[in-house]
């Protein structure tokens, strides 16, 4: 029996993959206009986690999806996750200075160039993923576009970070806080596991419901550390500004629950990430290794 790829190497192998397909389907610095297109490189390439393509890959094991397919979406979700953190660094968000342990796009470039590098990914998003499907599998490209443009928008992404905004000062419930971050941080990730799910076939009501629950955990779960880490790590562990959060006043779930109580919820939300796989069996492996990393990391 051929011993199973380890999920260090497995996670290596995706995070390489990501990373040509990514080179390969971004704008060559080359094209004119030159500066925006090697901005948008900068934004994206050689950085981060990659936990949202690790997502679809380990979805789309599970009804065994073409590779080449898997990357267009992954590659898609990418973008628009890189074109939200361009957007929210800027100084009429967040007003960050380093991310992914480098400086911040306007930092890097200038404000205007950072704003036209979000608008930029996005639709570079939606065209990269327009022109992954068969002609038989358009229905289904449909479906998968449809998706991704509802996770970035007002009633996903976007309004998230629009509720964010509206709540610094404020003291937010635990539901509320909940609410903000479905949108802003959960809807995202739902998208990922959803998009590497329609990659291999259109799914059933049990299979969605049973992704939609898993989907559902690790997205608050995501949060919930990364509160976690705000409170806890420094900068260069984390890549990104240690501490904002409490400096700029924002409700987290650190804030409302406390560190440990903290720690319990995303513990929690990790065992029912894991019981909402319990129908696939083995073949969710990666799903749950994800859940796993999610949880249990350090930055």
């Amino acid at each position: 029996m051929t011993e199973l790829q380890s999920f260090g190497d497995w996670m290596v192998g995706v995070q390489s993959t990501m990373e040509h397909a990514l080179a390969s389907f971004l704008p060559s610095p080359a094209e004119t206009p030159a500066r925006l297109h090697e901005a948008m490189r900068y934004a994206v390439l050689d950085g981060g986690k990659r936990v949202r393509p690790l997502l679809v890959f380990a979805a789309g094991d599970l009804f065994d999806a073409d590779a080449a397919t898997l990357a267009r979406a992954a590659a898609a979700v990418e973008m628009v996750h890189a074109y939200s953190l361009v957007h929210d660094d800027m100084p009429c968000m967040d007003d960050d200075e380093l991310r992914r342990g480098k400086p911040t796009v306007h930092v890097k470039y200038d404000e205007a160039t950072a704003l036209l590098v979000g608008d930029a990914l996005q639709s570079q998003a939606f065209l990269v993923l327009s022109e992954g499907g068969r002609h038989e599998d358009a229905a289904r490209t449909v479906a998968m576009l449809r998706l991704l443009a509802y996770a970035s928008g007002s009633v996903g992404m976007c309004g998230g970070q629009a509720i964010d905004l509206a709540s610094v000062g404020l003291d937010l419930s635990l539901r509320e806080l909940e609410q903000m971050h479905r949108l802003k941080t959960g809807a995202l990730l739902r998208a990922s596991v959803l998009l590497g799910a329609l990659a291999g076939k259109t799914l059933g009501q049990d299979e969605t419901a049973a992704l939609d629950a898993y989907a559902s955990a690790v997205g608050l779960a995501f949060q919930v550390v990364d509160d976690v880490l705000d409170a806890t790590a420094d900068s260069a562990t984390l890549g990104k500004t240690a501490g904002k959060d409490a400096a700029d006043n924002k409700p987290t779930y650190v804030s409302i629950l406390g560190l440990e109580q903290s720690k319990a919820l995303a513990e929690q939300l990790r065992i029912d990430a894991h019981k909402a796989l319990m129908p696939f069996g083995e073949k969710a492996r990666r799903l749950r290794e994800i859940a796993d990393l999610i949880v249990q990391r350090k930055a």
